[in-house]
């Protein structure tokens, strides 16, 4: 054998092993030890309890009964969607049961925290409320790039305020500075390319600081105290942004508008609403910008984001719109609302712990409100929905239908340590079901009923034909050949795709539907699993 056919040979080898070596499935890491989840300080628990104080007087104000305890497996299944966009599978419930119960759920939730598929769901939800969910400029704008950043360092448990300074003040290319991609989103042809002031003070007011102050871009704000001058001033912190070859850069030059009565250029200095002395007296005009949303006295930015996590949470926020908090002073007389009471509670604790994600996940996952049933044994009210005194339905996200089903239809867990096949045929997937569903858009608590084509979708949509029907990669498949009996065969179906076990009635349903000779186990399970994927209970969070 001649030296090159010997050197191509080493090279076929070598390619053959490499691609092997790439395709074999990981090696699953150990499960979280019990003992490596944190004891809740006495902070904490005292910020729970004086949330769940503040609650249980509000309920007791207006007479209501509030809803018992929810079971821990309906807790766990909150948790799972709300923070990683899936159900948790059947192999993580049989970790979950194992543990005695007055430990399952802060093990569940430190699982989830610590977990990957957590950080790039809730980067994917943080990249919506600040870069929107559209494309961008063709070449000036990488969103992927940004969302991958944003999932390394939440990943990471980086303090929430070191990341959005990174994004209002961040320099360098949008490829090699992720962050940098919060600006280049703006950048306008019309414009050369450069970044728009205007629409980036309109999406740093309502992301980080949940105030419409882009409502006063035209006039003054009708309802607050916010300006036409207050916005083109916090406008003009962007004023100097510039792109180039190097990316975002800041240089020269002043913001400018348009009067719209003499049509005539004038130069607007940068300020802000209120605050003054919160701005440091060094740094480019973004930084003193950066510093000034996010410092701890700025009364909005943990408020804003304690409004937001709630949200994420329970399905909605404490208050509604998440982006629009009623401005603090207007009325020093009025009596604080129980939103108010609570989201103050919640930012004193955001603040004085390092603005920590984390520990704000973990401070209102804790509370009783949220581990409360959404069902009770009275007549639900409105006033029981406004109190929270029962957990709030909500209608699960593009996003999470198609995680749910995924995971439901896979008795093994599917995360970052599964095999590198079935992540990318997860990853489109995901991708051609939300096409064909629908995305809700940078809208991320819209209220909006569920749409026929939608049912549709579930009910005759490729996808969950091809996770359902009888086949060995399929969890129904699965549970037909490994369950001892019918029933258990109902309990194992009901746990992968609704979280818990079915009650007494469905049970005898189910098992006598089963009881049908005529068609292969397989085949009956696929019928069931369809069944329990298309119910009314699957697509809500409850």
């Amino acid at each position: 054998m001649g030296v090159r056919d010997w050197f191509f040979s080493c090279l076929v080898v070598g390619g053959v092993l490499t691609l092997g070596v790439n395709l074999m499935p990981p090696a699953r890491t150990k499960p979280l030890d019990v003992a490596a989840v944190p004891v809740p300080d006495a902070e904490l628990k005292a910020t729970v309890e004086a949330i769940n104080i503040h609650m249980r007087a509000a309920w007791a104000k207006e007479s209501l009964t509030s809803a018992p305890p929810a079971g821990d497996l309906l807790v766990a299944r909150r948790l799972s969607l709300a923070l990683m966009g899936t159900v948790p599978s059947l192999e993580e419930i049989r970790q979950f049961e194992s543990l005695p119960e007055t430990e399952r759920l802060d093990w569940w939730l430190e699982h989830i925290l610590r977990d990957r598929r957590s950080a790039d769901f809730l980067a994917e939800r943080v990249a919506r409320a600040v870069v929107g969910t559209e494309d961008g400029p063709f070449l000036l704008y990488r969103r992927r790039r940004f969302v991958t950043w944003l999932g390394d360092e939440l990943a990471k448990n980086t303090p929430y305020d070191h990341l959005v300074r990174e994004m209002i003040a961040g320099n360098g290319l949008w490829t090699d500075h992720p962050s940098t991609n919060f600006i280049t989103v703006t950048s306008r042809s019309e414009e050369g390319n450069q970044p728009d002031p205007i629409r980036l003070a309109g999406r740093v007011t309502r992301a980080f600081l949940g105030l419409r102050l882009d409502c006063a871009q035209c006039h003054d704000h009708p309802f607050a105290s916010w300006t036409q001058d207050h916005f083109e001033g916090f406008a003009a912190y962007f004023g100097q942004a510039r792109l180039g070859f190097k990316g975002i850069q800041d240089g020269d030059g002043q913001f400018e508008v348009e009067d719209r009565k003499t049509k005539e250029k004038r130069v607007v200095e940068p300020g802000v609403p209120f605050g003054r002395e919160l701005l440091p007296k060094d740094g480019s005009r973004r930084d003193q910008l950066a510093v000034w949303v996010t410092h701890p006295k700025n009364p909005y930015f943990a408020r804003a984001t304690a409004n937001r996590a709630w949200a994420i949470l329970f399905g909605r926020p404490l208050i509604a719109p998440v982006d629009n908090l009623e401005p603090q002073g207007v009325s020093p007389d009025k009596e604080k609302t129980l939103a108010d009471q609570l989201l103050d509670i919640l930012a004193d604790d955001f603040r004085r712990h390092g603005h920590d994600l984390r520990r704000l996940f973990r401070v209102i996952a804790a509370t009783e409100a949220f581990r409360r049933d959404s069902a009770a044994d009275f007549d639900i009210t409105d006033a029981h929905e406004r109190a929270w005194a029962v957990f709030p339905l909500s209608r699960l996200r593009p996003e999470q239908v198609v995680g749910a089903m995924l995971q439901s239809a896979s008795i093994a867990t599917i995360d970052a340590e599964s095999h590198i096949v079935t992540r990318l045929m997860r990853y489109g997937q995901t991708n051609d079901f939300i096409k064909a569903y629908g995305d809700t858009g940078d809208d991320e608590f819209d209220e909006r009923g569920g749409t026929i084509p939608q049912r549709l979708v579930l009910m005759n949509g490729e996808l969950v034909r091809e996770r359902t029907k009888d086949g060995i990669l399929n969890a129904s498949s699965r549970i037909a050949s490994i369950a001892p009996t019918d029933a258990k065969a109902v309990e194992l179906a009901y746990l992968c795709v609704l979280g818990r076990r079915p009650t007494s009635n469905e049970m005898e349903h189910f098992t006598a539907r089963l009881n049908d000779t005529e068609r292969t186990r397989g085949q009956r399970l696929e019928d069931l699993y369809w069944t329990l994927l298309n119910s009314t209970e699957f697509s809500w969070n409850h």
